[in-house]
């Protein structure tokens, strides 16, 4: 049996257990073939098969990222699908294996800050996710929070407390100030109160 034949949409599945569940038999097989063999499906004319293969890495991604970590090219190329379900699967790969091939991923922040701009709101947050986790990468972080900085300048006021509590973990003495200075600007566009309380908490644990 080939991966494709074990895709959820080749088992006639609308869930995504099938899926899941190949890439954790991928992981614990080692199996690069497999790997290779889905990526070169990600350009498949049916879209669930698509759809499918891009899910299977990013889980393979999450779970153990080296295994992917050599396709970051292929995952950029990608960004600039038309579909918006390949998109945010791609940039969901890229946040995954970003401890794996950041150098790649830091050169390509302006054409992921693009389409993250320009795209949905899960790209948006996995693109967060990146400027996140290279902010932990010391060649990375300087430029990496300037960037972060700007999203959450700008993010939509639904997301920022997410983004901001996703942050915590990268704020320190050197970039503190201006964490609470970007998050202060923000704390009079929220319409639900719950949300400015989580932000407001945040700027207190700072203070």
């Amino acid at each position: 049996m080939t991966v494709l034949n074990q895709l959820a949409s080749a088992l006639k599945r609308r869930d995504e257990l099938p899926n899941q569940e190949l890439a954790l038999r991928i992981i614990e097989n080692n199996d690069h073939q497999a790997i290779e063999e889905l990526v070169t499906k990600l350009s498949n004319k049916n879209k669930d098969v698509q759809s499918d293969c891009i899910k299977v890495l990013y889980e393979i991604g999450e779970h153990k990222a080296e295994l992917i970590s050599a396709y970051a090219a292929e995952f950029i190329q990608l960004l600039d699908s038309k579909s918006n379900r390949m998109q945010w699967g791609a940039m969901t790969a890229l946040a995954a294996i970003v401890p794996t091939n950041a150098e790649l991923i830091y050169v390509s922040l302006p054409r992921l800050i693009e389409v993250a701009d320009a795209g949905s709101v899960i790209t948006k947050d996995h693109l967060v996710n990146i400027l996140i986790k290279l902010c932990s990468i010391r060649e990375n972080e300087d430029d990496a929070f300037s960037l972060l900085m700007e999203q959450l300048l700008k993010s939509h006021a639904n997301q920022l407390p997410m983004y901001a509590e996703r942050a915590i973990p990268v704020i320190n003495s050197t970039n503190k100030k201006l964490f609470i200075e970007v998050l202060s600007h923000r704390i009079n566009d929220f319409d639900i109160e719950s949300k400015r309380k989580r932000v407001e908490k945040i700027i207190r644990k700072f203070s």
